[in-house]
């Protein structure tokens, strides 16, 4: 199983032009992938596409035959004039059948002024989708999210959703709830393997990473690279050859696999020579 995690940054490349075709054909030419996990898609928001197509999930379906896309809004709002909607978030394209998709808001704490942490800066909901695939071996709880990048204290409170979100999910599997078939409570697809990727705005360095690897008596979730590659650090994923929102490239792009897929991961890449995102897309296959 080949999965991509990128942010694409609404397809929009550091040359300034939005290209949705580009953005497929570069993760092609990384892999014949099985998953393309995508952050920042945007659907009728003009001042972020110019002129791409307004409805970019569409345009991806379009893209990717043989593939189910499904598209997780964090921002559902109405326009500012009233005549259309707005929607922003994650997607998960995947050609693997996919046994159940879940919506997960992710917390939204916004300090009060009189608060030591207190921040007044850009800020959104967030949200992660999962999708839990049918691999060769069983079900894979695959999630992809994109955490806040201007407000430490939301994104450590998200880091923390997310780990806690994986527990739950454990749980589930280890104690399966009773199920009526042919209902909406018919048997669900629990499984502890599990897969987060996505652009978690922080260094591997940070408390928000600590946390997300924060231990239980469950199955732990583990950072893929440093699997594959323990002790060295992942290259950088953002901030290679734009530096608007900092000085210098740094990692914050990655794949969290559960440790009973430890044994299964054999390959994670970066491609650090595109530049038709402000992210570099990240390859991680599991066998």
């Amino acid at each position: 199983m080949k999965i991509i995690t990128w942010n694409t940054q609404w397809c929009k490349g550091l040359d300034g032009r939005v290209d949705i075709a580009r953005v497929v054909d570069v993760a092609r030419e990384m892999a014949d992938f099985d998953v393309l996990c995508l952050q920042e898609i945007a659907v009728n928001y003009p001042d972020l596409t110019g002129d791409t197509p307004a409805d970019q999930p569409a345009a991806l379906r379009q893209l990717l035959p043989g593939f189910e896309v499904f598209f997780s809004a964090s921002i559902d709002e109405l326009s500012p004039d009233g005549t259309y909607r707005q929607q922003f978030g994650n997607l998960i394209a995947t050609r693997l059948p996919v046994r159940q998709v879940q919506h997960v808001a992710l917390p939204y704490p916004n300090p009060p002024p009189d608060s030591a942490l207190a921040e007044n800066v850009l800020s959104m909901q967030r949200v992660c989708l999962v999708c839990t695939v049918q691999a060769e071996w069983g079900p894979v709880r695959l999630m992809t999210s994109h955490l806040e990048f201007y407000s430490q204290p939301m994104r450590l409170a998200q880091a923390r959703a997310l780990r806690d979100w994986h527990r739950q999910s454990c749980a589930l599997a280890a104690y399966p709830p009773k199920s009526e078939p042919g209902t909406p409570y018919q048997p669900k697809s629990h499984t502890v393997d599990a897969i987060l990727c996505g652009d978690f705005n922080f260094e591997q360095s940070a408390p928000e990473h600590a946390a997300i690897l924060e231990t239980w008596q469950g199955d732990d979730l583990v950072n893929g690279w440093e699997v594959l590659h323990p002790g060295q650090p992942q290259p950088a994923t953002f901030r290679l050859f734009d530096r608007t929102y900092g000085p210098e490239p740094e990692a914050c792009d990655f794949f969290f696999v559960s440790t009973s897929l430890k044994s299964r991961l054999t390959r994670m890449t970066i491609n650090q020579l595109t530049q038709v995102s402000d992210h570099q897309p990240v390859l991680l296959e599991v066998s």
